[in-house]
């Protein structure tokens, strides 16, 4: 059955284009920060926005997520808290969201506790790349009991039969991590990534296929998305709004239409090519 975070993304393709997911985490750079940089991220054009849960050990993060997630919990950001702003942000959004995080801090918040308050919170869906999709898994089954997509990733190194797995548990969409590294990586050759997610759409046949992993301008989001739905953008957007905040000479709308502008060049490519 289709999940409204499908449904959002076939409906984009099926106009033409490709459809955008952006990433921030919470509580970066500040707390009392998030809200209004969720509402920026909506503004400037994401077709749906992932809220990253901070932990401190991310194995899939590059320098920048990383940074952020230290800061955000040196900030004594909770999870309690990155809930909250997922409710606050539904109250003013029908735009689909979804939680990217690691299994440890869900573990101690208790898994069905987590994706009962995720549900009640208007989250979409969750992206937990150290859980391995499995049937008996706790996660999928608890996400299933409160209709939350649970979103597994696929790699280059993924065989078809496990991608064709992978298929059949996942919901929502399936993240095809670009490269074997960690976000924020270098897209290097984009010839064999390009055969990997064209490999990929034609085994993929229930969810959306959706590529994330070092994708940081507009002309990386039109090459990556050849095969695929769309793309998803993280640490290039960690980056602007750090270097956004360090700028004392900006105001905090300065800040904000940062980064609105640069997620309205990611999705139309009106500005810089």
């Amino acid at each position: 059955m289709s999940s409204r975070l499908s449904t959002h993304i076939r409906s984009i393709s099926a106009t033409g284009h490709k459809a955008l997911g952006v990433f921030v985490t919470s509580g970066f750079p500040s707390p009392k920060d998030t809200p209004a940089i969720l509402r920026a991220m909506d503004e400037g054009g994401a077709d749906f926005i992932e809220l990253g849960m901070p932990f401190s050990d991310p194995l899939a993060e590059g320098l920048p997520i990383q940074h952020s997630s230290q800061v955000a919990i040196a900030a004594g950001i909770t999870m309690q808290q990155t809930l909250r702003f997922a409710a606050g942000f539904r109250e003013q959004s029908e735009t689909p969201l979804v939680l990217m995080g690691y299994a440890n801090p869900i573990v101690k918040y208790g898994i069905s506790n987590f994706f009962r308050d995720a549900q009640s919170s208007g989250v979409d869906g969750v992206i937990l790349p150290d859980v391995l999709p499995e049937l008996d898994s706790p996660f999928l089954m608890a996400a299933r009991a409160n209709n939350i997509d649970l979103i597994s990733l696929i790699a280059p190194t993924t065989p078809e039969d496990r991608m064709t797995q992978i298929d059949e548990l996942s919901s929502g969409f399936v993240y095809a991590v670009s490269v074997t590294g960690v976000t924020g990586s270098d897209l290097g050759s984009k010839a064999p990534i390009q055969a990997y997610l064209q490999r990929a759409s034609t085994v993929l046949s229930r969810n959306p296929l959706m590529v994330g992993f070092g994708i940081r301008t507009r002309r990386d989001v039109l090459e990556m998305s050849l095969h695929t739905d769309g793309a998803i953008i993280g640490s290039a957007l960690v980056g602007i709004i750090d270097s956004l905040w360090a700028d004392s000479n900006l105001t905090p709308d300065d800040r904000l239409m940062g980064i609105k502008a640069f997620i309205h060049e990611l999705k139309t490519g009106s500005l810089n090519a």
